[in-house]
């Protein structure tokens, strides 16, 4: 249990796949409770291991992982992120991994992919930029070379 500790508390009891607060005081055995993951999508992965419900865990093992984009978002054609993050950690540069309607929509879009990747990809710190063109807004992800 030291392990799951450990790394609970490194991950400030959140679920790596769904971003969901992990509830420590329930069951490892019920789809909620916390669970260490040591094989990421990324086998290469610098982290080892990260914490998981349950659920999301043992879902992870049957399907590819996908970071869902909330609903809340406006954005056109978003990128896959855990492809983006893959690239982004192992090239650096920059990736555009998205389009909206509106500046204000981008900046929404922009604010919650550099709080997200700051918990998906701990050591990768990334900056979000949004550039006007053809009456939409992209939003890119940059990263420096590891």
């Amino acid at each position: 249990m030291s392990l799951l500790h450990d790394v609970a508390e490194r991950d400030a009891w959140r679920c790596w796949v769904c971003d969901e607060p992990v509830d420590p005081d329930k069951s490892v055995n019920d789809p909620q409770g916390p669970s260490v993951d040591s094989r990421t999508a990324d086998r290469k992965a610098k982290v080892a291991e990260r914490l998981a419900h349950r659920g999301c865990n043992s879902r992870k093992g049957a399907v590819k992982v996908v970071i869902a984009w909330p609903d809340s978002l406006y954005v056109v054609e978003p990128a896959p992120l855990i492809a983006v993050a893959s690239r982004l950690e192992r090239k650096g540069g920059r990736e555009m991994v998205g389009r909206c309607p509106s500046r204000q929509d981008a900046q929404e879009a922009a604010d919650w992919l550099v709080d997200r990747f700051s918990r998906l990809v701990p050591e990768l710190p990334v900056t979000a930029d949004i550039q006007a063109g053809g009456g939409q807004f992209l939003v890119t992800l940059t990263a420096g070379r590891r």
